[in-house]
Formats: C-alpha cells, sequence, structure tokens
C-alpha cells in the first residue's frame, strides 16, 4: 500500500505519533475506535485494533492471528516460550506451569507470603510520612512473590528489578522499531544464567519440575521462566500502582475501598478496564485476510490496542470515567483472551488486593503528594514513572 493510498484509506492512523500513543493516548484510540477500528499506523508499520469486539476476535483466533514470528519484540530479547508460540507447541511450552498458577493452588501458596511481604514493606517506610510507592512497595513486592514462585532468594530481589528494567527497556524499543539496546541483551544473559542454577539447586523449584517432567530442554524452561518473572512483575507492578493512583485521585473512593474488601476489588478491576498495565498485544496474520474491511496481507504486524478495546463505549458505558461500580467489570481485556491469556492471572489479583488492603490499612491518611504529580504514561507498559504518596506517621 503506497503512502497516499495510506492516507486516502485510514487517514487517522496515517497521523498517529509514537509520542501520542505513549503519553496521551486516548483520544486519539476514540477517534481510530469510531472511524478506523482497523487502521494502518505508519508509525506502527502494522494494523492497529481498536474495538472490543475485533480485539477479542483477534486474540482468540491464533490460527489466523500468530504471536509466532521471528520479530516478536519478546523471543527477540529472552527467545522462544510460552509467549511467542502457537499450537501443539505452545501447549508443550504453557502445560508445565499452569497447575501452580490455578487459582487454589495460588492461595495456597502465596496468600501468606504476599501479606507478609506487603506489611514488611510498609513497615520500612511507615514511619516517614511519605514514599515513592511505585518503586518502594508496588515492584519489591511483585518482585518478591515471583522471587518465591521461581526459586530464588529474597535478597536477590534487586538484582531480579534490574534485569527486569533492562528486558522492558529492551522490549519497548523493538515495538518502537529500534534495535534493542544492551543492557537488555545483558540482562537477559544474567537472569538466565541464574535461573538455569535453579534447575539444579535443589531440584524442587518450579524450574525444576518443568524441565525434569515436561520433555522442554534447559534453555526452553529458562526463556519460559524469564516471561514468568517479566510478566509476573511487569503485570503486578502496573495493576498495583495503577490502581493506587486511581484510588488516590478520587479520597472518597479510595475510603470505601479501605472499608469493604468487594468494594476495593471492584476498584482494581475498575483500574485494569481503564487503564491495563500491558497497553497492546503483537500477532502477525497467518496469511491474507480481511478484518472490519481492511485487507491485511501475510505477515503483516496486527497490534491489539487493549487500552482502546477497554474504553469502547458498545462494551462500557461511558468508558472514560473510573466507576467501581459498573456492571459487567471483568469483560476487560486486561489479561488478553484466547490461548495467551495471562497465567498469572490469579497471582497478580491476589498480589494487588494483599498489597492494596495492607497500604490502606496501615496508612489511613494516605494521600496524593501534591509536589510529584503522577500520572500514567507508555507506549507498551502503562503504569506512572513514580507515584509519590505522603500520610501521617502513626
Amino acid at each position: 500500500m503506497s503512502a497516499g493510498d495510506i492516507q486516502a484509506t485510514f487517514p487517522r492512523g496515517a497521523t498517529v505519533t509514537l509520542e501520542q500513543l505513549e503519553q496521551d493516548p486516548h483520544p486519539v484510540l476514540a477517534e481510530l475506535r469510531a472511524r478506523e477500528p482497523v487502521s494502518w499506523l505508519p508509525a506502527l508499520q502494522g494494523w492497529l485494533v481498536a474495538r472490543h469486539d475485533l480485539a477479542t476476535t483477534v486474540m482468540r483466533d491464533s490460527q489466523t492471528f500468530t504471536v509466532d514470528d521471528p520479530r516478536f519484540s519478546t523471543a527477540q530479547v529472552v527467545g522462544p516460550s510460552m509467549l511467542s508460540l502457537d499450537g501443539d507447541i505452545h501447549t508443550r511450552h504453557r502445560t508445565p506451569f499452569a497447575a501452580p498458577f490455578r487459582l487454589r493452588a495460588v492461595n495456597e501458596r502465596f496468600a501468606d507470603a504476599a501479606a507478609t511481604e506487603a506489611s514488611r514493606l510498609v513497615d520500612g517506610f511507615a514511619g516517614i510520612g511519605e514514599a515513592e510507592l511505585r518503586r518502594e512497595f508496588a515492584g519489591p513486592l511483585a518482585a518478591s512473590i515471583m522471587a518465591r514462585a521461581l526459586g530464588l532468594e529474597q535478597g536477590e530481589v534487586p538484582d531480579m528489578l534490574g534485569w527486569y528494567d533492562g528486558i522492558v527497556a529492551a522490549v519497548t524499543e523493538i515495538t518502537a522499531g529500534h534495535e534493542p539496546p544492551a543492557q537488555g541483551t545483558a540482562a537477559f544473559e544474567k537472569l538466565r544464567r541464574r535461573l538455569r542454577n535453579t534447575i539444579t539447586d535443589d531440584g524442587t523449584s518450579l524450574l525444576a519440575t518443568a524441565a525434569a517432567h515436561s520433555g522442554l530442554t534447559d534453555d526452553e524452561v529458562v526463556s519460559n521462566g524469564a516471561i514468568l518473572l517479566f510478566g509476573g512483575i511487569e503485570t503486578t507492578e502496573g495493576m498495583i500502582a495503577n490502581a493506587l493512583l486511581h484510588l488516590l485521585e478520587q479520597p472518597e473512593t479510595l475510603a470505601e475501598a479501605r472499608n469493604a474488601p468487594a468494594y476495593l476489588d471492584a476498584a482494581i478491576e475498575e483500574s485494569l478496564r481503564l487503564e491495563p498495565a500491558a497497553a497492546v498485544v503483537d500477532r502477525y496474520a497467518t496469511g491474507d485476510t480481511e478484518l472490519a474491511r481492511a485487507h491485511i496481507n501475510r505477515g503483516d504486524l496486527v497490534r491489539v490496542s487493549i487500552s482502546a478495546a477497554n474504553r469502547d463505549p458498545a462494551a462500557f458505558p461511558d468508558p472514560d470515567v473510573f466507576d467501581p461500580g459498573r456492571p459487567r467489570q471483568k469483560g476487560h481485556l486486561a489479561f488478553a483472551q484466547g490461548p495467551h491469556v495471562c497465567l498469572g492471572v490469579h497471582l497478580a489479583r491476589l498480589e494487588a488486593r494483599t498489597g492494596l488492603a495492607t497500604l490502606l490499612a496501615r496508612l489511613p491518611t494516605l494521600r496524593s503528594d501534591p509536589d510529584h504529580p503522577a500520572r500514567i504514561e507508555g507506549l507498551v507498559f502503562r503504569k506512572p514513572s513514580a507515584l509519590h504518596a505522603k500520610w501521617e506517621p502513626a
């Protein structure tokens, strides 16, 4: 398709910039959803899917829209894994890790640990009266639980956060069309060496069990472990930070969430809808196809905007409003759909619920720091770069 054809057929998509998608995507996503629900964006060198029903269709149809492509960003950093494979080989990679992340198993293994770690973290700053809660609370809580899941030591959490930062930076650069930075490659190499050790340390870790009983090679197990670490920290840190920011922006809602666990759960789901931590997922067309009158060629990048789908007024009335009382909350797509629905959804919800409940209970005067306003941003992964808060020390 020539530049002239793109401009004529997808005039709004032709003008979208990466900066718009990173800084304040919702106005332009609303325009695309209404006028060009499947639009070609030269800025992405691919299609953007912005409607809820179409996003669901793409994610559920792995035969037409696959992740299995050498351009898939995360696979370029950590290698093939359950995230970047489809069909029988995807099942082979995912199945060994599924049982430990089922709801009952998650509650039995991680509920007490999440509560203990959340309290420990709050102990570290409660008496100070202020903190940056993304990197002093949300990130360390997520990393601590993933360390436990993968058989790493709690003392390694700072290293884990460094590896994770490097991998996130690399994935983001690839998604923006750039070469992966050297720090991403170096971060994964350090993580790879450490995860290989967990396979042989005592033979009982999640990765060791997968290596022993799945038929996966050690390198395949390590790549999947890296995906679990990456997703487990990124999704949960973003969930907690975004939900906390939404609550801090509405003190009355925060007070209700403090007093009613069910309302806190609803607030978390509404935050996931309004600002999913993972804003987009990538697929590639396996053949020529048509979607909402867009003619997609084999091999084309098809990027599903979770952010746009979650604010589709056809699925959610008044979609730009943060309303924990809205019906059909779990119709949001924050954890994707289809064969690649998030494996750690139950663990992420447990950590977010436990972490936020601990903060609200321990810091009854918690409020935003007016000297450090926060806002959610990011092209692929959306969350505040920092989340400063204050309270009256007990």
